[in-house]
């Protein structure tokens, strides 16, 4: 009996250690979830594939080992739905993936090429990173990838967008490269795009027509390019897309510079109410020299009348006017600063209708506009009703 149980142990032994697959044991190197169906080999150096893995895996994680090649052996995951193999030394994406890939993550490895058997084949596939490789060139096949929405080719070396792209996707990453030229017909399919970023490349315009099918764009990234905003030949047409997008520009060329075809001359200046106040109008004009030929009077609208503003030499030039009757002005230059003296009256036809009972607005008025008190001056009037009663009652 005891015989017999030891052949029994020694069996089992013998499958634990040559059939791991088939029951299911999740290798020493790794972590293991999902009845062993989600594996994480992630950070173990590994050169080569740990055994145990089962064949109905759905994820692997194979990023940050020293994997240089897996061409031929990740074909037998035929469940797989996830697949990372960033930060490796891979030269090439793996050959004959399995197809039914939903994502694939290869970044930061020794990529130079993406081919286009790379991808061929890959009718499932929904994620492509393949960033921060050395990819020059990235080949992609007509009519496959039907159902990829996010391509990242970002931080490599292209110098052209990769053309037939899958016309279902939605988010294009290119930026971080020497992108120059945009071949046309490009991107005139991809009328389902939302995100495109091209920050950090080469350009220094956009060809006609380029943006023009890209209906659906919510978001586009264009700064640091060294975009030529000095030639009009080539650079209006990203310009004015810019100003016509319904999406979102995040650095939009040439805004810190004037287009060399807009006009210069300035817009004029809108007249504000205090502008065209007649007291200011008439203070404005007086602090203006006289010119030889006296100008036609400065015309001033003022309710239903109009007046005109007359100017006169400063106090410290010529003797003034007295400003009320019965006021003496002595003789000689006065100490008062900057003093304008502008007199409005009104039409003669308007002051002969004039009565003192009337009491109107209309009654021509001098007004004296001085920064300064004149120092010298005798007697200033105390008040100004007597003298306006006064000139009222004198005749036109």
């Amino acid at each position: 009996m005891e015989y017999q149980m030891l052949n029994t142990s020694t069996c089992l032994l013998v499958l634990l250690v040559f059939i791991p697959t088939g029951l299911g044991i999740c290798p020493s190197s790794c972590k293991c979830s999902g009845n062993d169906r989600n594996v994480d080999c992630s950070g173990r150096n590994l050169t080569v594939l740990p055994q145990g893995l089962q064949d109905n895996l759905t994820y692997l994680n194979l990023s940050f080992n020293q994997f240089v090649d897996l061409d031929h052996q990740l074909t037998r995951f035929t469940n797989l739905r996830t697949l990372d193999i960033s930060n490796n030394w891979l030269k090439n994406v793996p050959a004959h993936l399995p197809k039914s890939l939903w994502e694939l993550y290869a970044t930061n490895n020794n990529i130079k090429v993406l081919q286009k058997l790379d991808t061929a084949y890959q009718w499932n596939l929904r994620v492509l990173d393949v960033s921060r490789n050395m990819v020059e060139r990235a080949v992609l096949i007509n009519n496959t990838l039907s159902s990829l929405k996010f391509l990242n080719l970002s931080s490599n070396k292209l110098w052209t967008v990769p053309t037939n792209m899958p016309y279902n996707i939605e988010t294009v990453d290119l930026s971080n490269n020497f992108l120059s030229q945009i071949l046309p017909g490009t991107l005139v399919r991809l009328q389902h795009l939302t995100s495109l970023y091209l920050h950090n490349n080469k350009f220094s315009y956009i060809p006609d027509k380029a943006f023009d099918q890209l209906s659906q764009l919510q978001v586009i990234t264009l700064y640091n390019n060294p975009w030529s905003c000095g030639d009009n030949q080539l650079i209006p047409y990203v310009l004015q897309w810019v100003q016509g997008t319904a999406a979102r520009v995040l650095g939009a060329p040439c805004a810190q510079q004037p287009w060399p075809w807009a006009s210069s001359t300035p817009a004029p200046a809108q007249p504000t109410g205090l502008a065209s106040s007649p007291m200011l109008q008439g203070t404005k004009a007086a602090d203006r020299e006289a010119p030889a030929a006296a100008p036609e009077p400065t015309k001033v609208t003022k309710t239903h009348k109009q007046f005109k503003a007359k100017e006169f030499p400063p106090l410290g030039t010529q003797r003034p006017p007295a400003l009320f009757p019965g006021t003496h002005v002595p003789d000689g230059p006065q100490e008062a600063a900057a003093t304008r003296t502008v007199l409005l009256q009104g039409s003669a036809e308007g002051n002969a209708s004039l009565a003192p009972a009337t009491g109107s607005s209309t009654t021509p008025l001098t007004l004296s506009i001085t920064s300064g008190m004149p120092t010298n001056y005798p007697k200033m009037p105390q008040s100004t009703t007597g003298t306006l009663r006064q000139e009222e009652a004198t005749p036109s």
